[in-house]
């Protein structure tokens, strides 16, 4: 028997595939049941009204994507009278994605959607902090310990911080969201780029930068979740290029309780079905009965192979690679 079942942040989830937040809706149930998720993460949304960046706001790119769409919000009026119906019927728990520019405003809207139908707050505090001349919550150990200690403070619900991977250490920051109450951390948001258009020579995107997604940033986040498991005790979810089974568990061995699935649903959108479909079959191969033996598995110590042919340069088998191929 295969136990897909993992405990993540608070939650109990039959399995550990999610979507990431601003990648899935509602209508996604005319695809596939939404039953078969572990967890449901819906868009993010903020206190005010938004009209979101100017356009244009996605541009692909080698290896992923581009996107600037700037957070559009109806805010958490609408979000609690025609969003939360909408997964009325859903088993999954629904996490629900806030923003804010202030404290005060994370604080308020993690109170005002601490309502039945949600069963956890993700806190995207990648977004600028207005009391900080713009830069992101996230970018600052201070600043994310007090904000996500606010949000403790005003919701009784389990509180997912969501980093950024814009900064030096994250390890510092993935330590300052767990002294301040953080039940998970979700590693991590987009990473900041840029593309030009070199026929017009204009930026790609209207609001000249924004975040890379796709398989390209993988390694990356995959880097900073291993770092962050070593360092912190509370569980972590992996976000950052996963479009296979292959992908979601590396995140695992890495340390991460549970993965989000953000770009390759516009690819393919039965992506993280194909992902959950998959696993108990990984499983089995490698002889395990549990997904959650495969949190934190890698073997590190086993990454300077002794039996590797030392005295063989490695030009010598790249070569062979090479002719072999040709």
């Amino acid at each position: 028997m295969i136990d897909l079942s993992v405990q993540c942040g608070g939650l109990v989830l039959a399995n550990p595939v999610m979507p990431a937040s601003g990648t899935f809706g509602e209508s996604m149930a005319r695809v596939f049941d939404l039953d078969r998720l572990g967890a449901l993460v819906t868009k993010t949304i903020t206190p005010e009204f938004r009209h979101g960046n100017p356009q244009p706001r996605v541009a692909e790119v080698n290896g992923g994507m581009l996107c600037s769409i700037g957070i559009p919000s109806k805010g958490p009026e609408h979000y609690i009278a025609e969003i939360l119906p909408a997964y009325a019927g859903a088993r999954p728990p629904l996490v629900a994605s806030i923003s804010a520019s202030t404290a005060d405003g994370f604080a308020a809207l993690a109170a005002r959607l601490t309502v039945a139908g949600v069963s956890a707050i993700e806190a995207n505090i990648s977004c600028p902090n207005l009391e900080e001349d713009g830069r992101a919550f996230a970018m600052v150990a201070r600043d994310t310990e007090n904000v996500v200690a606010r949000i403790r403070a005003a919701t009784t619900l389990p509180v997912w911080a969501k980093l950024t991977p814009n900064v030096g250490d994250i390890t510092e920051i993935a330590r300052a969201a767990e002294a301040a109450g953080a039940d998970a951390l979700v590693v991590a948001n987009a990473l900041l780029g840029m593309a030009i258009d070199v026929q017009t020579f204009r930026p790609r995107l209207g609001n000249v930068m924004g975040g890379l997604t796709g398989p390209a940033v993988k390694p990356i986040i995959l880097r900073m979740v291993y770092q962050c498991a070593r360092a912190v005790s509370v569980p972590i979810v992996g976000c950052g290029g996963i479009a296979n089974v292959d992908d979601a568990v590396e995140y695992l061995l890495a340390g991460a309780t549970a993965v989000q699935v953000g770009t390759a649903n516009f690819v393919r959108p039965a992506a993280m079905v194909d992902i959950i479909d998959a696993l108990p079959a990984f499983l089995r191969r490698h002889g395990l009965s549990r997904v959650a033996d495969l949190t934190g598995a890698v073997r590190v110590a086993e990454a300077a192979d002794p039996q590797w042919p030392a005295s063989e340069p490695l030009w010598q088998e790249a070569d062979a690679v090479s002719s072999t191929a040709g």
